[in-house]
């Protein structure tokens, strides 16, 4: 009996190990690759120690691949598709162990000196909560930039790294350094830039960033690189790898890379045991809240560095170093009334007003609650004591509710069933969780919304904000888009603090908007449903706005990125007699609604109406290589469908995307031999 009741208990157990292995692959894969974690770090861990434990206690379960074993990968599955060369780290680029136990830095304490007989000291410092990156300098130069990536290959991002304020092109002339060296450090995004970043996204209605290590990691990404700038980043390095100089403990190495004029940490510290280890965690455990940076741990190392070779390494993490995470800090505060925001496709989306508290840096006044799904789910209350941590919005998100401060006489919050503007009878989609006010040619905040996005950069870019839009739509002299063009210097004077300098760079810049190509206008046109990536699609797939216009379904969900609901929303959209009306007055204020008249200034028109999906390296950079095909005529495709004509393919192109490129029957060709088709000459090589 005792056999079979272990083997079943056995057979549990692995079946356990199998499911945890895939859930946690499948959250590395949300964090790492797309930016975008379902559970908490605490949850993850949580995960994580629960394989660690199974494993150990069935040996014979060991796989290299499971995540115990591996460094959780920024790398896509599809090698180069997201756009960067990739390259192998010189030196093996690990992760931290951690733990949430003050008695496992005891633990990890009591392992060391059994290890040693030689006394030794730490240096803590503060676990900067952003995406790792590997810098190299050679002769004082910024040579090459990588990401983590899978610990032994990561992505080239020097290009990006060298938006970055802080990180130095060249060090200090005369400073001493080493002919060549790598230093690594963490790439972060200030609570500022966040929320900054945040606000922006929500003008445009794109999905806020969770958290500022997700905007870091997002930004550190993004294919142009002339965008880094905006985006706030910042760097702090703390690990110097340079063999030729024989440096006795960590905190002189980092010393010596903060005189040669690198971004190192002002809060670490040497300690000399683990009760003053546990004294600088119980001091920045309160004090991190008045940073203006993510701040999620202490990371733990042994100061000799001698000691740490002898330490040595497990397959994922240094012996000698591990990392005390705090838990997810939230702050308890009274809910002082809710307001019912209507956004500019009219979702109506609830926000807590409350009575301010210190919270991640910034004091907070204010707290999403999402949804009325949401309201339900917490059994809000008028008056309730809630608690409140930094979420994905632009403002903080509640996340229970302390019942036990809760009044009696508090009276339940109730979702509005008319829209909170104009007073409409609200809507809600079966598939989504917000409502939605359907009035949208006339609801003020729509109306007053769907401008604020015509303006933004990533649309028609106009010199103007929200309060512009506010007076000029309070003033009545816009209600359609096309209205801003024919807007006066006379009407623009009698804006609060206009003067003749504002006009004039206003009706500029309303001039310079004219140039955006056709796929701008579109998204501007703030369709829902019609993003960035979307608009292009649909501006390549059709050709001009009455090809789009005249589309049936059919032709519409071919379209790649194009689902039912956005055909729908497309249809919907113009099936509405005022949105052609307003169309046609914005042509003839000379908005481009083509892509013919975008390609005016191509260099051939060889690959219009081709889609062409570039993959690998080049012996230009990949945005040049797009830049080129553009100027032919042709659409840059995102991912390999049946929709694309050519896949061009470089060095290191990834296998899965030449296997689709097969299976789907897309051509694939060189780039030498892209140049031959621009040229209007025959493909040799491919007959």
């Amino acid at each position: 009996m005792l056999v079979i009741f272990w083997t079943v208990k056995k057979k549990e157990a692995i079946q356990r190990i199998e499911t945890l292995r895939k859930e946690l692959n499948s959250h590395n894969h949300n964090y790492y690759v797309l930016n975008n974690p379902v559970i908490t770090d605490f949850e993850y861990d949580i995960l994580m120690n629960e394989l660690q434990q199974l494993e150990k206690m069935y040996p014979e379960s060991y796989s290299a691949d499971s995540p115990t074993q591996k460094v959780g990968s920024d790398l896509s599955s599809d090698g180069v598709q997201q756009g960067f060369a990739q390259c192998r780290h010189k030196y093996p680029m690990l992760s931290l162990s951690n733990t949430y136990d003050l008695q496992e830095l005891y633990a990890f304490n009591e392992r060391i000196s059994k290890a040693t007989e030689k006394s030794w000291t730490y240096n803590c410092e503060l676990k900067f909560d952003g995406t790792a990156i590997c810098l190299t300098y050679v002769n004082g130069s910024l040579e090459r930039a990588l990401t983590r990536g899978d610990g032994t290959v990561g992505d080239d991002v020097t290009q990006n790294v060298r938006q970055i304020a802080s990180i130095p092109h060249r060090l200090k002339e005369g400073s001493g350094y080493p002919a060549e060296f790598e230093i690594r450090g963490e790439i972060f995004m200030p609570y500022v830039a966040f929320d900054k970043l945040n606000y922006q996204r929500e003008l445009d209605e794109d999905p806020p960033f969770a958290n500022p290590r997700n905007a870091a990691a997002g930004s550190l990404k993004l294919l142009d690189s002339k965008q880094i700038s905006d985006r706030g980043l910042e760097c702090t390095l703390y690990h110097l790898i340079a063999p030729e100089r024989d440096f006795k403990t960590h905190t002189e190495a980092l010393k010596e890379a903060a005189s040669w004029g690198l971004p190192v940490s002002e809060f670490s510290k040497e300690c000399n045991s683990i009760d003053e280890i546990a004294a600088y965690i119980n001091e920045w455990d309160s004090r991190r809240k008045t940073l203006p940076f993510a701040t999620d741990g202490i990371v733990i190392k042994v100061n000799q560095l001698d000691l740490q070779r002898s330490l040595g390494f497990t397959a994922k993490s240094p012996r000698w170093a591990t990392a005390y995470k705090f838990k997810a800090e939230e702050a308890l505060t009274k809910l002082l009334s809710i307001d019912y925001q209507v956004g500019r496709t009219g979702a109506i989306t609830p926000v807590a007003n409350l009575e301010p508290v210190q919270l991640s840096g910034t004091v907070v006044k204010r707290a999403s609650l999402h949804n009325s799904e949401q309201m339900e789910a917490l059994d809000i209350h008028l008056g309730d004591y809630v608690y409140v941590e930094k979420g994905g919005e632009i403002i903080p998100k509640i996340t229970r509710v302390e019942f036990g401060k809760r009044l009696p006489e508090a009276v339940k919050a109730e979702f509005p069933k008319n829209c909170p503007d104009c007073g409409t009878p609200l809507v809600k989609d079966e598939d989504e969780a917000k409502s939605f006010c359907p009035n949208s040619d006339f609801c003020p905040m729509q109306q007053k919304g769907k401008f604020i996005h015509f303006i933004s950069r990533k649309a028609m870019n106009i010199n103007a904000g929200e309060a512009t839009i506010e007076q000029l739509y309070s003033k009545g002299y816009i209600k359609e888009l096309s209205d801003l063009y024919k807007l006066t210097s006379k009407e623009l004077a009698t804006l609060d603090k206009w003067k003749e300098k504002s006009i004039s760079n206003f009706l500029n810049s309303l001039e310079e908007s004219k140039q955006n190509p056709f796929h701008k206008v579109l998204f501007g046109l703030g369709i829902r449903y019609i993003g960035e990536t979307t608009a292009k699609n649909l501006a390549g797939r059709f050709g001009n706005i009455d090809s789009l216009m005249q589309a049936d379904r059919e032709q519409l969900l071919a379209t790649e990125e194009v689902g039912e609901k956005l055909a729908d929303s497309i249809m919907g959209y113009f099936a509405n007699p005022a949105h052609i009306k307003m169309i046609e007055e914005l042509r003839s204020a000379g908005l481009i609604f083509s892509e013919e008249q975008d390609h005016k200034g191509s260099l051939s028109e060889t690959l219009t109406g081709k889609t062409l999906v570039v993959s690998g390296v080049f012996s230009i950079s990949r945005e040049e290589l797009k830049k080129y095909i553009e100027s032919h005529g042709g659409k840059i495709g995102s991912s390999i469908s049946k929709n694309t004509d050519y896949l061009v393919a470089g060095e290191k192109s990834g296998e899965s995307k030449m296997q689709k490129a097969q299976k789907l029957g897309v051509q694939v060709i060189s780039e030498d031999e892209l140049y031959l088709l621009t040229e209007n000459k025959p493909l040799l090589t491919l007959f």
